[in-house]
């Protein structure tokens, strides 16, 4: 069975990736679903900020909550979905079987209808089959809606039309690298004018950019970089000062929004690839990463003439590890998958304890998204569970199996906006009700 979350009011909820203005899309903090939502300024794109419609706890079949609409022709990928301005905004490629390379691709959020498709380049063809293919998620401030590429071309088009704006070449503009072989899939940071991405390395570990022209404002510089991870860049404001805080192949950095300068850095030992976007509250970063590595909680403290200091509460603790699927929090606890296990777990944010951990009904990694007090986790077998986000047990409340599943992984992220919940799968886009 299949119930709808409890909902008294509409509430703001976010994902494990980031925000975007006034709608959802995913991977960053979650915060209590209001608290921690105020991490991010207003007029922020932020790949993850949504209102959420009163919901019920209705029951429903083993199919799930009701099929609004069903969309093909999104192509291969695991890019999730950015939502903004009625639009939806994915990557895919292999759209039609004469056509291999990697489109950019909107459609209507009210009957996922396509609007336009624009090329962004060569597919990823690298490594055993289940590795390929699109892979970020896009953002979008409402007029334009940026992606980046798995070979790192940064592309900005026109939201309403697709009309490409400019694009650049992470690699060839600004001597980037990657930090593993599976390249890039961050979603670029909007922050008012300004788009900040990273193309990692020495040289310019995170740039900041015009959005609408492209023009470089600022490189940050980090020697000993090991090159961009997979994570995605989170806003949090210390005494004052706005930080861009990131993970990279060699772990966190936290940089000064105005002209650049690294505040601070927390290096990890190097590993297979870093994913997760880190986790933010108040001062508070929690940061994680996968293959046995594990989770550490740093607090950021203001060091005068708009330095900032970091203090490690606790160091990276292997029990909270995890690859790909992201984490979340509501309140005081973070939750996510062990590793890529298919094993949700719940955690005290502040010590790191576990409070739960207990395998669910889907199989294989787990991507995690919240709204208000309950967990919306996409297994990469297909299975769709909804559990109840509370550090006393691991309690689902009913799950389905997606369908059109099993061919490749499920790997994106669920996206909730409007009382909808949206998936990808594969080559379809499924939109259900999770109305009252």
């Amino acid at each position: 069975m299949f119930f709808r979350p409890p909902s008294a009011r509409s509430s703001h909820l976010r994902s494990a990736r980031n925000l975007v203005h006034d709608d959802f899309i995913p991977f960053a903090d979650h915060g209590d679903c209001c608290d921690g939502c105020g991490s991010q300024p207003a007029d922020a794109s932020i790949r993850g900020l949504a209102h959420v419609s009163r919901t019920s706890t209705e029951r429903r079949p083993e199919d799930g909550p009701p099929l609004l609409w069903k969309t093909t022709g999104v192509g291969r990928g695991y890019s999730s979905l950015a939502i903004s301005q009625g639009r939806i905004f994915t990557l895919g490629d292999g759209i039609t079987e004469d056509d291999e390379n990697e489109y950019l691709l909107a459609f209507d959020q009210k009957e996922g209808k396509p609007l336009w498709k624009t090329k962004t380049g060569a597919p990823w063809t690298k490594g055993q089959s289940n590795w390929q293919s699109s892979r970020s998620t896009p953002s979008s401030d409402g007029v334009s809606v940026y992606v980046i590429s798995p070979h790192g071309v940064l592309l900005a088009c026109d939201a309403a039309t697709g009309d490409e704006l400019w694009r650049k070449d992470l690699k060839k503009d600004f001597d980037g690298s990657k930090g593993d072989g599976w390249g890039y899939s961050e979603s670029p940071l909007i922050d008012g004018d300004t788009l900040v991405c990273t193309p990692g390395g020495e040289n310019a570990t995170m740039v900041a950019l015009d959005k609408k022209s492209g023009d470089l404002i600022w490189k940050a510089s980090q020697p000993g970089n090991r090159g961009a991870g997979h994570s995605s860049i989170v806003i949090t404001n210390v005494g004052g000062v706005k930080v861009y805080v990131q993970m990279t192949s060699a772990g966190a950095i936290g940089v000064r929004s105005g002209d650049g300068e690294i505040l601070w850095a927390y290096q990890i030992d190097r590993t297979t690839a870093v994913c997760p976007t880190p986790v933010i509250k108040d001062d508070l970063v929690f940061i994680a990463a996968g293959y046995k590595r594990g989770g550490a909680l740093l607090k950021q403290k203001p060091a005068g003439d708009g330095k900032i200091e970091i203090e490690e509460i606790y160091p990276m603790k292997i029990q909270l590890a995890n690859k790909h699927g992201g984490i979340v929090r509501v309140g005081d606890h973070v939750y996510g998958d062990s590793d890529d296990a298919g094993i949700p777990y719940c955690a005290d944010m502040m010590t790191g304890e576990i409070k739960w951990k207990h395998r669910g009904s889907g199989k294989n990694s787990a991507s995690f998204t919240a709204a208000e007090d309950r967990l919306y986790i996409h297994f990469s077998s297909g299975r769709m569970v909804l559990a109840k986000a509370q550090p006393t047990e691991y309690e689902e409340v009913g799950s389905f199996q997606a369908p059109g599943t099993g061919e490749r992984p499920s790997w994106s992220h669920p996206v909730i906006s409007g009382g909808r919940l949206y998936l990808r799968e594969n080559d379809q886009i499924l939109c259900y009700d999770i109305r009252e």
